[in-house]
């Protein structure tokens, strides 16, 4: 691997440790930060699609009423794969209320993220939030 991919793939692992601990700490600002204008998101809960920085800001507040709870958002996992101005991450992160980790340790949120390089700087284009399947369950949502 070429010195460059891997400062690229260094600087995109520490940009979304960055993005989980502003999540863990309810830091709006942080969390959107890095973050392209034209962001698309699959999320879990509805809306399942949002398109827009906007529309991103505005899906955390229902998130971090949830939380208040005692909420976990923890990385596990993260592996970046990095060209010279797209790159990919993906990750396993605990996430949930101490309640719903209690009830169901082994369940982990799945992340993708897309990123593209503007300048010199990475952004976040795109996250993909999901949890496996469960048989059983109403929804695939978790």
């Amino acid at each position: 691997m070429e010195n460059m991919e891997r400062d690229a793939e260094a600087h995109i692992q520490a940009l979304i440790e960055r993005w989980a601990n502003a999540v863990q700490q309810q830091d709006l600002e942080k969390i959107v930060a890095d973050h392209a204008t034209d962001l698309l998101m699959f999320d879990v809960p509805p809306p399942n699609e949002l398109t827009g920085i906007e529309a991103y800001r505005d899906s955390w507040g229902p998130f971090f009423e949830h939380f208040k709870q005692g909420g976990v958002f923890a990385i596990e996992r993260l592996d970046v794969t990095a060209g010279d101005r797209v790159a990919f991450a993906t990750a396993l992160l605990r996430c949930g209320t101490r309640e719903e980790l209690e009830k169901d340790p082994a369940t982990r949120l799945r992340l993708t993220v897309g990123l593209r390089k503007e300048g010199d700087l990475w952004i976040i284009a795109h996250e993909h939030h999901s949890y496996p399947y469960k048989a059983g369950l109403s929804s695939a949502s978790g």
